[in-house]
């Protein structure tokens, strides 16, 4: 017996005649094919706010260049392929472990991901390969993120077996970072970039 089951079969017994609760079924898989995956999950970053930039695999360089065009200072991961800077002209600093460099205004972080989720609209960090450490997409004020088509699942279990070492520390992305008051007036830039920019190669 699992601590799940023990805890269930303790409340079982305190409350003579509850009913036995029916495992939820939950849906693990999505149909939809890849182009109706990268369809909804533009569709779902756009409603957060966070800008979509549509590109193919030989243009990427130039697609980098013309989101970071105001750009003044460009942090990136230490391995980050240098194919997704060719068409950057600006200063790059390889994942740069300062964090008052960070906080600058003007700063901006490129990465990419370890899998995306099309019906949550959201992009999952694990640090692992072109992501550097979390402090780079937590910190600076404008984070570019660099989507790969065959990357983008639907659901979320999905995205979790795909994880290397789902364990590991995880940053979950949906959109800029932003809150709301009792009243629903929304701030975006309270806890985390305050613009999210997202290329999706494919």
């Amino acid at each position: 017996m699992n601590a799940r089951d023990e805890i269930l079969a303790r409340a079982r017994a305190a409350v003579p005649g509850a009913p036995v609760p029916v495992p939820r079924e939950y849906r693990r898989q999505g149909t939809r094919d890849r182009d109706a995956l990268v369809a909804q999950l533009a569709d779902r970053l756009a409603d957060y706010r966070a800008g979509v930039h549509h590109t193919g695999d030989s243009e990427l360089g130039a697609a980098v260049a013309r989101v970071l065009a105001k750009t003044t200072t460009l942090v990136v991961p230490a391995d980050l392929p240098e194919q997704w800077l060719s068409g950057y002209a600006g200063a790059v600093r390889r994942d740069d472990p300062v964090v008052e460099v960070l906080d600058q205004p003007g700063v901006s972080v490129l990465t990419g991901c370890a899998v995306a989720v099309a019906e949550t609209g959201t992009i999952v960090l694990d640090a692992a390969a072109a992501q550097g450490r979390r402090a780079l997409t937590l910190v600076p004020d404008h984070h570019v993120c660099v989507v790969r088509a065959d990357q983008i699942v639907a659901t979320v279990p999905e995205a979790l077996s795909r994880l290397i070492d789902p364990t590991r520390p995880l940053t979950f992305i949906s959109g800029p970072s932003a809150t709301s008051d009792i009243e629903l007036d929304r701030v975006e830039g309270v806890h985390g970039p305050r613009t999210l920019d997202v290329v999706l190669v494919g």
